[in-house]
């Protein structure tokens, strides 16, 4: 049910009621080069097509965030990670395996010939596997996208579709509600372009990563 002071052009489904609704719809708005709200396994996100400069240019207006910042991107299979990055080692590959889907953000080397412009990145690229069906079922309808959490920057990350609304209104085309985050804790970020390091440490301890993959972290982390 819509909220009455939602702004009249955006659309918002139920995930578990209106699913067919919800996916067609919103894979439309992301062909269309429009932003989407989505749950996914820690906070609900912002979502753009990644391959579409000026979606993801939406993307970040809709935050007011700058191109210093550039969103990860959500992909459905962690298959996919490797036509997305070059140089990817077997300690690397294996924590993924261990922890995908799941709150594991991985940065990598991007691949030289993707066409990715989703700020000043540089040569890299973070990529993660949500443990979310429904969104995992979208990305399968969308490729990859995009996906920062639902905030204008400097506010806190939404973790209910109203919140969402509230802050990003018609910014967004389409939002797609799955009830209340249910663990509002932000991915573990892995740094896997050299030695593997810790970036930020969020659901995933140190502890569980070296666990999954000894050694991973040599003497120095």
């Amino acid at each position: 049910m819509a909220l009455v002071n939602e702004p009249d052009a955006l659309q918002r489904f139920d995930c578990d009621t209106e699913a067919d609704q919800a996916l067609a719809a919103a894979a439309a708005a992301v062909t269309a080069g429009r932003c989407i709200v989505l749950p996914t396994d820690t906070v609900y996100g912002i979502g753009a097509n990644a391959f579409d400069p000026a979606a993801v240019q939406g993307l970040l207006d809709a935050k007011q965030r700058g191109r210093d910042m550039p969103p990860p991107v959500l992909i459905a299979e962690p298959s996919m990670l490797r036509s997305l990055a070059t140089g990817l080692s077997a300690d690397g590959l294996a924590l993924a395996k261990a922890f995908w889907p799941g709150a594991l953000t991985v940065v990598v080397t991007a691949h030289p010939d993707l066409r990715l412009d989703l700020g000043d990145r540089g040569a890299t690229l973070a990529v993660r596997v949500p443990d979310h069906a429904f969104t995992r079922a979208l990305l399968r309808h969308t490729g990859p996208l995009a996906v920062s959490s639902a905030n204008v920057s400097g506010r806190p990350a939404a973790t209910t579709i109203d919140e969402a609304i509230e802050q990003l209104g018609d910014e967004v085309a389409v939002y797609l509600d799955a009830g209340p985050a249910s663990a509002p804790v932000p991915s573990t970020i892995v740094d896997l372009t050299g030695e593997p390091r810790i970036l930020r440490e969020g659901r995933l301890t140190r502890e569980q990563l070296e666990a999954a993959v000894p050694g991973l972290f040599g003497d120095d982390a």
